[in-house]
């Protein structure tokens, strides 16, 4: 892996993002929208409700953006014929898909950064822990969502097949991760199904920031979500194909 085809790979990406005017609104200010929409849906709750459920969907909102940007985009690459080109030049596999994930990880940051100062400084979420902390988890779960969407590219043949990837592998994750039924009072098989899956970690990272002070417990969530990322990207290049057949 050379660090140097890494940069060029990420560079390239980031322009075409800065010209791509759609995507960009959608992955800097749907998940603001969404967050705003979910706190006035429960304004009359008196923030109890959103304080509940508002930490969580920091950590969704962008797993499932970033999932369904970096997949189709992978995949609208592979059908212009650019992945076969960009793979017949001294680039590896890993620096292809290490380029993405940089690429994508610094707009997560910006889409983090901008999610948590909507959330806390205009709708009023209560946060017990460290705010800067909780932007890092919420672009952890970016690059997560980024990593997984990767490894999808390298399975689907088409962009709507890499949209069908979601119900088998987002949306379980999203039921057992703790934002409908707190996770330890789940039946055993959904609980241990639940452990298995990194968004529970990310969750809880976000929400164990709402209610306490003590830090090390997200360290331990983040590590597992950095892992799991980790290993999405290692098998994505390994199975990355130079075009779909």
């Amino acid at each position: 892996m050379s660090a140097r085809v890494t940069l060029a790979v990420a560079g390239r990406v980031l322009v075409q993002l800065r010209r791509d005017h759609r995507t960009l609104a959608m992955l800097l200010v749907l998940p603001c929208l969404l967050i705003a929409l979910l706190a006035w849906m429960y304004d009359d709750t008196g923030g109890a409700t959103f304080d509940r459920v508002g930490p969580a969907l920091l950590a969704i909102f962008p797993f499932v953006v970033m999932f369904l940007v970096t997949s189709v985009t992978t995949l609208r690459e592979r059908s212009s014929g650019t992945l076969e080109r960009l793979l017949a030049m001294p680039t590896g596999r890993l620096d292809l898909l290490g380029g993405y994930a940089l690429a994508f990880g610094l707009v997560a940051a910006v889409q983090a950064a901008l999610a948590v100062g909507v959330s806390v400084g205009f709708l009023g979420l209560d946060v017990v822990g460290d705010v800067w902390l909780l932007g890092v988890v919420a672009v952890a779960d970016a690059v997560l969502g980024t990593a997984l969407g990767l490894l999808v590219s390298a399975f689907a043949r088409t962009e709507f097949q890499a949209v069908q990837f979601m119900p088998a592998l987002v949306v379980p994750q999203i039921l057992l991760c703790g934002l409908f039924v707190p996770r330890d009072v789940l039946p055993a098989a959904l609980g241990a199904l639940s452990d298995l899956l990194p968004l529970s970690y990310a969750t809880d990272a976000m929400l164990h920031l709402t209610r306490s002070t003590s830090a090390g417990a997200v360290w331990t969530d983040l590590a597992v979500v950095a892992g799991f990322a980790l290993g999405c990207l290692t098998l994505g290049a390994a199975t990355l194909r130079r075009r779909t057949p």
